[in-house]
């Protein structure tokens, strides 16, 4: 008889789910099923970079948000979100070069405004970094890191593939696809380090590991939608 499973084990499986639903109806939105077939535009592909950037914008901030909201209790944890916090950054600058080198202007960029999915994407992760102890945002950093390591190098090659693309036009997608792994191993020690045996932790990650998802997607069904 197998033994049992650990909190960490269960949440992963949880998750593992959760990712499978998110990815299936990724691919269902028009965006991206119309990259993955060949059917993509090139201002289709500038009209993404240009909403992407505008939740972009936000990341650092709402990682850094959460971070001051975590207590004595978990200081390696905080340390942990800064680093992230630092690491993403600079991401927006990988997008103004990307927009440009497809023929984007950089003021058109700079002075965009998030379409109404990410308005409510970023309202709710500031809305939980806000939150005393926002932990769960470990789910939400799955969902976020998941598509870097298991779909940006897909998105980024069928991009290349179809508009003709160099390495230079897509870098953030191809960067992402490159680093995110490292950042995921790192989630998974978090479960590991006995954070989970905190009454409930558990179910808030993965739900927030579900309303990020949906609320990822609803950015990307809802481009050029202001």
């Amino acid at each position: 008889m197998g033994s049992e499973l650990s909190e960490a084990q269960r949440l992963v499986r949880e998750l593992g789910q959760t990712w499978a639903e998110f990815e299936s109806q990724l691919v269902q939105v028009p965006i991206i099923a119309r990259a993955l077939r060949g059917a993509i535009r090139l201002e289709d592909y500038r009209q993404l970079l240009h909403d992407h950037y505008q939740q972009v914008i936000d990341g650092a901030c709402w990682i850094s948000r959460a971070a001051s909201s975590i207590g004595r209790e978990h200081l390696e944890l905080r340390s942990q979100f800064l680093r992230h916090a630092g690491t993403e950054h600079r991401d927006y600058q990988m997008l103004e070069r990307d927009y440009q080198e497809v023929g984007g202007e950089l003021r058109q960029l700079r002075e965009g405004q998030k379409n109404i999915g990410a308005t409510a994407l970023s309202a709710w992760m500031m809305q939980r970094a806000s939150q005393p102890d926002p932990l769960d945002l470990l789910g939400a950093m799955f969902i976020i890191e998941g598509l870097g390591k298991h779909f940006a190098g897909i998105f980024a090659r069928a991009l290349q593939q179809h508009l003709n693309l160099q390495d230079s036009q897509v870098s953030f997608y191809r960067y992402h696809a490159a680093h995110d792994e490292d950042h995921l191993q790192q989630l998974h020690d978090v479960f590991d380090s006995g954070l989970l045996e905190v009454p409930g932790m558990a179910g808030r990650i993965a739900h927030t590991a579900r309303v990020t998802g949906r609320l990822y997607l609803l950015q990307l069904e809802e481009l050029g939608n202001y």
